[in-house]
This record gives structure tokens, sequence and C-alpha cells, in this order.
């Protein structure tokens, strides 16, 4: 396996009035950005040498975008909370004790889909033989665009082209990730227009998709199914009887629904929520109404992989819906996702405003 971080290669009627006014204010900016709003202040380094930019907030790590060579479309891995805990899951680039090990392809935050033409851009990853690379597809990182960092904001701004094995792009795709970071909460927003490159691009309704993130052993849902997990020397072990006892993760969705009975329903946003070392945390992913299939659909699961899937509707429906999405070239379609990361367990009430204010962007 890789090195210990490879690749780190982001009164009176008018003063009552007046007091009122101003309670509603400060309640709406504990609404949206918990305990206080003061602004971080974020840096975007970029290292072309190692295949990475790292976003840096108050000094600190909060992600990197990479596109190394082994991992088989640009990624942001990890991601850290305000106070500093890994959300994302470390294997399989890095070896930790307690992780699972399935799903190589399933790292960091991404984006894809698993029926592009044909081709499954979601399953490929080091562990395809090269006998099978002909069904699977790469999205290659181009460039970096703009990188620019602020007080409580940065962005970035990339180009990724989508090819077939035989090195035929598919698609060319222009992503902006917008950064947000306050005492306590950090947001990226990510942007995603994909332009088809040849004749025809086809979406076919596939379960695979969309906009994910594989997360860290603490924010799964307990269970009591066996699976092999990372010993403490780096080996992958089965274990049949699981320890859950820092296993402390639960969905809600937006329709009121909890835990593994989230997958499969649709809904404009989904929270998970934990505890990781004395750190209350909150992911929630919030889908933008302008994408094609909103509300999405949910391939959440309780092992860890959270996913929202607008494209996909057939088996999450059994077989009521079907979304089969195509581009002709030159047409252009665009996604649009919101990533919170809190260190609370955001209410309804909080998630919806974020919701709200993300809906008329």
């Amino acid at each position: 396996m890789r090195d210990a971080m490879w690749p780190l290669k982001n009164n009176d009627m008018h003063m009552k009035s007046q007091a009122l006014v101003f309670i509603a204010i400060i309640s709406s900016s504990t609404m949206l950005f918990g305990q206080s709003n003061k602004k971080e202040a974020v840096t975007v380094q970029v290292n072309e040498s190692e295949k990475k930019v790292d976003i840096v907030v108050g000094g600190e790590l909060f992600t990197t975008y990479m596109y190394p060579d082994n991992i088989m479309k640009p990624v942001l891995w990890p991601v850290m909370s305000p106070e500093g805990n890994m959300l994302t899951r470390s294997y399989p680039l890095i070896n930790k004790e307690g992780d699972r090990t399935d799903h190589p392809h399933h790292v960091g935050v991404w984006l894809n889909y698993g029926d592009v033409n044909g081709l499954d851009f979601w399953n490929n990853s080091e562990a395809i033989s090269p006998e099978r690379k002909g069904g699977y597809g790469t999205i290659y990182h181009q460039s970096v665009e703009k990188a620019k960092g602020g007080k409580g904001k940065a962005v970035l701004e990339t180009k990724s082209l989508w090819k077939s094995p035989d090195n035929t792009t598919l698609l060319e795709e222009e992503t902006e990730f917008a950064f947000q970071a306050t005492e306590g909460m950090r947001i990226i927003d990510r942007t995603t227009s994909l332009t088809a490159a040849v004749d025809e691009v086809k979406f076919t309704d596939n379960k695979e998709g969309m906009f994910a993130i594989r997360v860290s052993r603490e924010l799964e849902l307990p269970t009591d199914k066996p699976t092999e997990l990372m010993d403490s020397h780096g080996v992958k072990t089965r274990v049949e009887k699981m320890d859950n006892t820092l296993v402390k993760g639960n969905y809600r969705s937006s329709e009121g629904i909890e835990g593994g009975a989230v997958w499969s329903t649709r809904g404009r946003w989904m929270k998970l929520s934990s505890e990781i070392n004395g750190e209350e945390v909150s992911l929630v992913i919030i889908d933008h109404p302008s994408n094609v299939g909103y509300p999405t659909y949910w391939h959440a699961r309780d092992y860890g992989l959270f996913a929202a899937n607008t494209l996909g509707q057939k088996v999450f429906s059994e077989g009521k819906n079907e979304l089969n999405f195509s581009l002709n070239n030159g047409e252009t379609a665009t996604f649009k996702y919101r990533l919170v990361v809190a260190s609370e367990d955001l209410s309804d009430e909080q998630i919806n405003a974020l919701a709200d204010a993300y809906a008329k962007k």
C-alpha cells in the first residue's frame, strides 16, 4: 500500500421593535452559521507538481482537490471538520485501522456516473483488471483556471475531460468549487457544466451516481453485518462481529425519514450526523432545483456511501420512474450541489434556510 499520507500528491414600542429586529438578525445568523458567523481566512494553494490544490481555512487544511494518476477522476480528499477531524474514509489512500476496505473507487468527494455511452465512470479504479478496462471511462483533470482565496470565501475553477478507453473525449467539464468558511461551518458549492464533445452523449438511467462522498467509519450507521476491515498492520481482515462503539451516524432527509430507510427516497437535502472525538458533526448534501431530475433520489448507504443521484431513477423507484438523459454535440448540462460541513447537529430549520439560500444561486 501507499505511504501514510499519500498523496497529500481543501423600553418603548419603537425600541422593542428595534430589539426584535436585532434578535431576528442574530437568530438568522446563528441559524445559518451555528454559534458564530465569524468569517475565516481561506487560502487556495496550487501545487501542480503534486497534482493537487489545498484549501486551507484559518491556517488548517479543510480539503484538497487532487488528481493523481491512480484515481480515475479528480476528487476532494480529505475533508476535515471545523475542529480538525477527518470526515472522509481514509482507504484506499491511507491504511487506517478499522476502515472498511470495500469499493476502492469511493474516494473523498466526487461527481461522475455509472453509464455514459455504455461506459462505467463510477466504478473505475486501480482494482479493475486490464482485460476489463474497456468497459470503463476516466475523467482527466486538464487545468486550474482560477484559484483565489479571501475572507470567508474562496473559489477554484477547473477543467477536465471525460474520456473513453480509446482516448475519445465524450464530455468537456468545467467545474467551479465555491468555498465558504465561518466559525463552526464550511460550505462547498460545486457547479459542474458538462458539454457533449461527440454526436450524442447518453446518460442511461443507472443507480451509480452522481454527487457523492464516502465517509469515515464514525459517520457510518451502526451495523452487525460482518465485513472486511483494515487491521493495525494494514491488512484486510474479515470481522464477523462489528465494534460499533464509535459508530454513531444517522441519516435524516428533508422529508423527515431517518436511518437506512432514506435509501431510494427523494428529497431536496439529506443530513448525515454523528460524533467524532467529542465533536458533533453534520454532513449535508443539498440538491439544486435547476438540476435535471430534481428532487434527487438518495443513494445513501449505512456503510458510508452518501450520494445524490438526480439522473438514476429506475432502481430507486422500482421501475415507476425512468430518466434517460442525453446531450447532442455542443449541448451543455449544468449540475449544482452544496455540501455543508458543520460542528453541530444541524436542525431541519437550519438546513432549510441553507437550502433556500442555495436555491436562489
